[in-house]
């Protein structure tokens, strides 16, 4: 073992008793019952290495995805009212859907406090959709069952309306690709793409065009399509589907070299396709 990383572990685990204030300032609620905090950030993993296998956060999971459920459906009901009730579930599941929770959990810092076994923590659990996305929706139950309904709902519409209002406005449906890869992007420090186009085919009133995505000064994707938009949102397609790769092949030296369609790359799960806002028109 090399030296310190056992008590570099210990540090990234969160001991027992560390203060949880500056969590409870990013949440905006300060709770009067600490332990129902504490839970929603153990990990099953952990649990089950302290021999606690029934003290984790699974079924504030549970709760937490119903009431983020109701709060986001009353939120879509109150600014579009009951029409098109088919474009609202499909809203509501763009809106909860992992990779949305999962970027909102790392805007209020919820991987840093939560407790992993060593094999989780070892397989970057801090950084995992999956994990950050069940976190998300335990600490809203811990605040629900801590102060009810409302204290919940205002985090949810703190984290949910200018989304909400972008739907409104079909920006979020325009923009779906790029924002999603920029915003991933920018998370962990890298430069926002650049999008050229390397190529136009066809007559004018056909035109083709073929951009390349380039991080870094390096192509990692290409797409094309009638648009120059067209051509970039496709382009940004390709790379958020496999967007774990792409971080990981910036931040790692040793993997520098590799093909930017390359053979094997593991592939992100996308992201559900942003939905036409509520009551627009069909095509």
């Amino acid at each position: 073992m090399v030296p310190g990383r056992k008590a570099r572990h210990q540090t990234e685990s969160r001991p027992q008793g560390e203060p949880l204030e500056d969590l409870e300032k990013s949440l905006g609620h300060r709770f009067s019952r600490r332990d129902l905090l504490e839970r929603a950030l153990v990990h099953r993993s952990w649990a089950y290495e302290k021999g606690t296998a029934g003290r984790h956060s699974e079924s504030l999971e549970f709760l937490g995805d119903a009431v983020l459920s109701l709060s986001v459906s009353r939120m879509l009901l109150e600014r579009f009212g009951e029409q098109e009730v088919g474009d609202l579930a499909h809203a509501r599941a763009f809106l909860v859907s992992e990779t949305n929770l999962a970027r909102k959990a790392r805007a209020l810092k919820i991987g840093a406090h939560l407790r992993l076994g060593r094999g989780e923590e070892r397989g970057g659990g801090r950084e995992k959709d999956s994990l950050l996305a069940d976190a998300f929706e335990a600490v809203l139950a811990a605040i629900y069952l801590d102060g009810g309904f409302d204290p919940a709902h205002d985090l949810i519409a703190r984290q949910f309306s200018a989304q909400i209002a972008r739907l409104a406005t079909g920006q979020r449906t325009a923009q779906d690709h790029k924002t999603d890869l920029q915003e991933a992007l920018q998370a962990v420090g890298l430069p926002v793409p650049v999008y050229r186009v390397s190529a136009e085919s066809g007559p004018d009133h056909r035109k083709e065009f073929s951009v390349e995505l380039r991080i870094s000064d390096r192509t990692v994707a290409r797409g094309s399509g009638t648009s120059k938009k067209g051509a970039e949102q496709e382009a940004a397609r390709k790379a958020f589907r496999r967007i774990d790769r792409l971080i990981a092949r910036f931040t790692a030296p040793a993997l520098e070299g590799e093909e930017a369609e390359g053979k094997g790359a593991r592939r992100a799960e996308p992201e559900p396709r942003a939905p036409r806002p509520p009551g627009a028109r069909r095509s």
